[in-house]
């Protein structure tokens, strides 16, 4: 190892010939066509849906698209919240050979005419009268784009618009094609190769316009084996016997994952949440062995426990302390010994659980979780910490779009806090000495972003080395810890680089806070721009019988911003001075995907927020305290007893919104 330190683990042997997605699904309606694979709730009851029913569904969306002429390489679009509906769609597609682009539930119009001029896509399956109304508004910006077929009439079959088509009558139609070309599929089958790209899946777009990665059948089949082999995410190994939870968008490359491509491969039982707001009672409902979160889930689940407890009696609030500080104990042994239990932490938890380990787990949904993730973004060591001891076991991973959702994972019994494990068996990783640069190579690589040969060269070097834009570094000659996004990094006035994810992320830790963005680059010292989070705030304030009207008002208390000075304070205490926050100022407005603040996957667009709030940067740079937030003195002085120039450090009513 000279210019660069390697990982290198041995390549996975060659596909064992071309086993798509599809072509599973039919494998276990021929094998067990009964078994149920997938259930969905409506009108308040699970309903059942089995093998033969999928693949049955799926090949007459596959003789639908083409009765509408879709052919080979065609582009198929899908724009919905998780359901049945949504593999039946991107599977057929991928039946006929032609590739599936999703979007997020919360896309816009002007982002749905993007997505959908960039790919060129000639048959959109809309959810329901939202999606629909989004297409019909830039369907003229859209020249590919021939056939809407939505799901749910109500609202829309009204509508008199010739690219309209209900799903009964494209089913209708499907059956008829199937009927006149009943060797279509076999055809489709035998004439699919590895090459073949199966889906657009497009970037979150925080630094520029979303670029559409292309993701091949080899791509897709090398994430299957590694997912559910036993040095991948799931170990043991995923099985027919274990249930998830759909709820993260389908359009995201982790939720394909587990979702649609575990389910063909292993054959677990997929439960689609009936919302993104229902998730939490959907939880304590399925009560899945498998569960995959990002940070933010796993927070508000920390949150949202604590939150609770508050409201209690002072009897059960004592008892909950009582085994929390055990669970502590469990979580900071567990850390030491590599998520390994000793005998102490057995007998610990073994006591707890009967008395309130069990009733948390079974309240939170995670009863009978075996596997545990998180992904897309650091998290916090506190929310973990929490968890081990609770009995569930997070295994912090790593993977991306670019590299078909599969890189590193902690693995049971070799877990190291703040790290996302080691190279999954068949990838190489390596960091570059000079960048810091995360390079990893191995099947998945993507196949490049779709119509931007540049920007593929620029990711994909001509070693095959996918270049992720992460900086990272070893642990202990075997784990990787992410630092943060190159682009991301603070180099401040004086020199020093800062990672500013992690000082957000321990912010976040917090159930008051909801958003925060450090600033510093090229500054004297660092700042953040804090968003509250408003139910644990509004809840801290009516108990309190803090009156407010608007999200505005209560950001701007005086109490809500000395809250918010506090939770700085002990954020500052666990990082050197050189990464110390020296002042702050709320965000008067809750941030949103619409206002062009956020990305589909909820990121911060760092460049938008700095634009839309940069009179609150100028305010902390300025000497002056025209805005609410606070300015420390001493970033040292112990939480609850600082000095501050003010209320909430200067605190002073903002001069407007910021629409």
């Amino acid at each position: 190892m000279s210019a660069t330190l390697e990982q290198t683990a041995s390549r996975a042997s060659g596909p064992r010939g071309i086993r798509t997605v599809p072509a599973r699904v039919r494998e276990h309606a021929e094998r067990d066509p009964q078994r149920v694979c997938m259930r969905e709730k409506r009108y308040g009851i699970w309903q059942d849906i089995t093998w033969a029913d999928y693949w049955e569904h799926v090949s007459v969306v596959a003789h639908a698209l083409c009765a509408l002429g879709v052919r080979a390489g065609d582009r198929v679009a899908v724009h919905s919240e998780n359901r049945p509906e949504w593999l039946y769609g991107d599977v057929g597609a991928v039946a006929i050979r032609a590739i599936t682009m999703g979007l997020y539930p919360t896309n816009p119009a002007t982002e749905v005419a993007y997505l959908l001029r960039d790919s060129g896509s000639r048959v959109l399956i809309a959810e329901d009268q939202e999606q629909v109304d989004k297409a019909l508004e830039v369907e003229a910006q859209c020249p590919d784009l021939e056939h809407i077929v939505y799901l749910e009439p109500r609202g829309v079959r009204e509508y008199d618009h010739p690219k309209l088509l209900a799903w009964d009558d494209f089913f209708e139609q499907g059956r008829a094609h199937r009927e006149q070309h009943p060797d279509l599929l076999e055809r489709c089958a035998t004439e699919a190769t590895e090459d073949d790209v199966v889906t657009l899946i497009y970037t979150s777009g925080t630094t520029g316009p979303p670029k559409g990665a292309m993701l091949t059948v080899a791509n897709v089949e090398f994430a299957i084996e590694t997912l559910v082999s036993g040095g991948g995410f799931y170990n043991p190994p995923a099985s027919p016997d274990d249930v998830i939870l759909s709820y993260l968008p389908l359009c995201h490359v982790a939720e394909r994952a587990a979702t649609e491509w575990v389910n063909a491969e292993a054959g677990v039982t997929v439960h689609f949440a009936e919302s993104i707001e229902t998730v939490t009672a959907n939880l304590k409902e399925v009560q899945p062995t498998l569960f995959f979160a990002v940070p933010r889930i796993w927070e508000k689940l920390h949150a949202g426990i604590h939150i609770k407890m508050n409201a209690a009696s002072p009897l059960k609030r004592a008892v909950f302390g009582f085994w929390m500080r055990i669970a502590n104990q469990i979580g900071d042994e567990l850390v030491r010994n590599d998520g390994r239990h000793t005998p102490r932490t057995r007998l610990l938890y073994a006591l707890g659980y009967p008395f309130v380990f069990r009733a948390l787990r079974d309240r939170l949904g995670l009863r009978k979780v075996r596997s545990a993730g998180s992904g897309a973004a650091p998290i916090a060591p506190e929310v973990l910490k929490f968890f081990f001891g609770i009995g569930v076991i997070i295994y912090e991973i790593y993977g991306m779009t670019e590299n078909a959702a599969v890189g590193t994972v902690n693995r049971p019994g070799r877990v190291k806090l703040g790290t996302v494990g080691e190279p999954q068996p068949g990838i190489e990783l390596r960091i570059d000495e000079q960048t810091g640069e995360i390079l990893t190579r191995h099947p998945g690589v993507f196949a490049g972003y779709w119509n931007l040969p540049d920007k593929t060269a620029e990711t994909i070097d001509e070693d095959g080395w996918l270049h992720t834009g992460d900086v990272g570094e070893w642990v202990d000659g075997s784990h990787v810890k992410i630092v943060d996004r190159i682009k991301d990094i603070i180099i401040t006035a004086g020199g020093k680089n800062i990672s500013p994810s992690e000082i957000e992320n321990s912010l976040k830790t917090s159930p008051f806070v909801k958003e925060a963005v450090v600033i510093g680059d090229k500054r004297p010292y660092l700042t953040a721009l804090i968003g509250i989070e408003l139910d644990t705030v509004g809840d801290w304030a009516q108990r309190r019988k803090l009156p407010y009207t608007t999200y505005r008002d209560l950001s701007e208390k005086r109490e809500v911003l000395e809250l918010v000075q506090r939770v700085v304070a002990e954020t500052n205490d666990k990082f050197a001075r050189v990464e110390n926050i020296r002042k702050f100022r709320v965000i008067p407005k809750e941030l949103d995907h619409e206002d062009g603040e956020l990305t589909a996957t909820q990121k911060v667009k760092r460049a938008s927020l700095h634009e839309m709030f940069g009179y609150l940067v100028d305010d902390m740079y300025a000497n002056r305290t025209e805005h609410a937030g606070g300015d420390l003195v001493d970033v040292h002085t112990p939480a609850g007893d600082e000095q501050t120039e003010g209320a909430g450090a200067g605190a002073g009513r903002g001069q407007g919104v910021v629409a």
